[in-house]
């Protein structure tokens, strides 16, 4: 099977502190893959070298067998690499159907275009239709952001992610700060979004996360750890030891 992301011996330094260091993985095209480790283990900051936010500083970022590493964030959306971050990223007092807009526009050639001047065509329509179907919000696109519960705010940024109909999806906590019914909901949309995009997502419930993918990545002080499929995970005493350990020193 193609690889849809290649990390090659990826780093990232902040001045003497290695945030990941030399991290090499692949991604096999359509598979659902975690991102795990406890807090501080470099999962945050090796998403944000994969889009762009930050700059790896060693190594190489393969998008489809296309080298990204240089490109900025917008060029690595342009080639089909969407994400969701940890802490919502919306506008509230814009209503639903327009933050779609917005995120729609990030990929135009009219992005420049005023809000209340350019509509959505036809085929903008049918994607923003369909992104806010698999997020459980149709029927919502004329409520302000601010008005939606926090759950539905995350499945808002998820739809606007999944508008631009990206290959690759990255996910960080897609489900932190949910409530467990709204957690329910989160998992539900995941694992109905199509096979033919890839899914790489960080997330720190093990139950839920270990339900949703074909296989982990556990990442400790920046380092690769270990790589298995979430029953070997479960047991892995690796895996026990770095969150065990950090729970122990963090109490």
């Amino acid at each position: 099977m193609e690889d849809c992301l290649v990390l090659d011996d990826v780093g990232v330094r902040f001045g003497g502190l290695k945030a990941v260091d030399g991290v090499s993985l692949r991604v096999p095209a359509g598979q659902r893959r975690a991102i795990i480790g406890p807090n501080g283990a470099g999962k945050t900051t090796l998403f944000n070298a994969v889009t762009g936010v930050v700059r790896a500083t060693s190594g190489r970022v393969l998008l489809e067998g296309r080298d990204v590493t240089r490109l900025p964030v917008h060029a690595r959306a342009h080639r089909g690499m969407g994400r969701t971050f940890q802490i919502t990223n919306l506008f509230p007092r814009l209503t639903v159907i327009e933050n779609m807009h917005l995120a729609l526009r990030g990929l135009s050639p009219r992005r420049f275009a005023l809000l209340g001047e350019d509509r959505l065509d036809a085929a903008e329509r049918a994607r923003v239709e369909a992104a806010l179907g698999l997020s459980r919000l149709a029927g919502r696109l004329d409520r302000e952001v601010r008005e939606l519960s926090y759950g539905e705010q995350r499945q808002l940024e998820m739809a606007m992610a999944l508008a631009t109909e990206p290959r690759l999806l990255l996910l960080d906590e897609p489900a932190a700060g949910l409530s467990p019914v709204e957690r329910a909901i989160v998992s539900d949309i995941i694992r109905a979004l199509p096979r033919a995009m890839t899914v790489v997502l960080i997330e720190h419930d093990m139950d839920l996360v270990l339900s949703l993918v074909d296989w982990v990545t556990c990442l400790d002080n920046g380092r690769l750890l270990v790589e298995a499929a979430p029953d070997a995970i479960r047991g892995d005493a690796r895996v026990q030891e770095v969150y065990l350990g950090k729970a122990r020193h963090d109490a």
